[in-house]
């Protein structure tokens, strides 16, 4: 019996509608729009409203999605919700969307994954494992974050950076294994944490703010990039020439350029969209992924490799035939 494969069967996004410019961060730290622009490639951000919470980023990202799979939230076997700012400690995130999608009478399980901005890919890797073993048909995955949470607005490294949005898919088994994820690689290394981290936590009574050692941070993800994509390239059998797309981490643009040169893949076959969203987290990839299947750039057949690297540290791939 062919083991069945998770395919991506829709796509969605969603973004707060007050926009963050480079024009108007240098109106609040030291800091010029050339500046952020020459080391980040980002223009501007989104930031969640007042009141507006990870969840309601998270449901409409998702509606997006069922639509455009064509299908209810009623359908659905679990609910996945990548995030590192929760609506609370809990319940999770997941479940608050399960109940505002209308989903709570399925009673189906819903749950949070905590990688960061890798937290995307880990997933979808349990999503995937979740269809190929048949104990779910249909999962619905989302990336959201409200980052402009935890930001020190006084600290130019890091208020610059980040934003808030969110995206997801919908998986569905494809029974004839053709098309659908090919593979998933996770990784991850704590010893590394105090490179990029927040300063508080519940069980240290305080929230906290993000800090990070940015030039470390650097040369780490692309070390770890690049690793991703020779692993996922080995472990299908492919050459880089056999790749379609590139759906990277959005989160500076020289890091996607050079994991683009890993690939010999030139930048129009690269979903880009960090100058108008800036790092999303987990949010980042799904959105990217979003903006270029609505646009019909991926077709059918296309080899899709989505690569992300965070905070923990923890970074992954996943390549789909789509």
């Amino acid at each position: 019996m062919t083991m069945p494969r998770a395919r991506i069967t829709g796509t969605g996004s969603y973004l707060p509608e007050k926009r963050v410019t480079n024009h108007d961060l240098a109106r609040m730290v030291e800091t010029s729009d050339a500046w952020i622009r020459e080391r980040t490639g980002i223009v501007e951000r989104r930031m969640a409203a007042e009141g507006e919470t990870t969840s309601d980023l998270a449901t409409q990202a998702a509606r997006n999605a069922l639509e455009a799979a064509d299908l209810k939230v009623g359908d659905l076997d679990l609910i996945l919700t990548a995030t590192t700012t929760p609506d609370l400690i809990f319940p999770s995130t997941a479940t608050i969307v399960q109940h505002k999608l209308g989903g709570s009478t399925s009673r189906m399980p819903a749950f949070d994954i905590q990688a960061v901005c890798s937290g995307f890919i880990y997933a979808l890797s349990i999503a995937d494992q979740f269809i190929r073993t048949r104990a779910c048909q249909r999962v619905l995955v989302i990336g959201a974050e409200t980052l402009s949470r935890i930001l020190d607005w006084n600290d130019r490294g890091t208020c610059i950076l980040f934003g808030d949005g969110a995206g997801a898919v919908v998986l569905e088994a494809d029974k004839d294994g053709k098309r659908g994820i090919l593979s998933t690689h996770l990784h991850a290394d704590g010893s590394q944490a105090d490179l990029l981290y927040t300063s508080g936590g519940v069980s240290k009574g305080n929230l906290g703010t993000i800090r990070m050692l940015g030039n470390e941070v650097f040369k780490q993800a692309v070390r770890a990039l690049e690793g991703s994509v020779d692993e996922c390239l080995e472990a299908n059998g492919l050459t880089k020439e056999q790749i379609d797309w590139l759906v990277p981490h959005q989160a500076n643009i020289r890091i996607i350029q050079n994991t683009a040169r890993r690939l010999g893949m030139p930048m129009e076959r690269v979903a880009v969209t960090v100058e108008r969203h800036g790092n999303t987290s987990a949010a980042s990839v799904p959105l990217a992924l979003d903006e270029v299947v609505r646009a019909g750039r991926i077709q059918p057949g296309h080899r899709v490799l989505m690569v992300a690297f965070g905070g923990g540290f923890t970074w992954g791939s996943a390549l789909v035939r789509w």
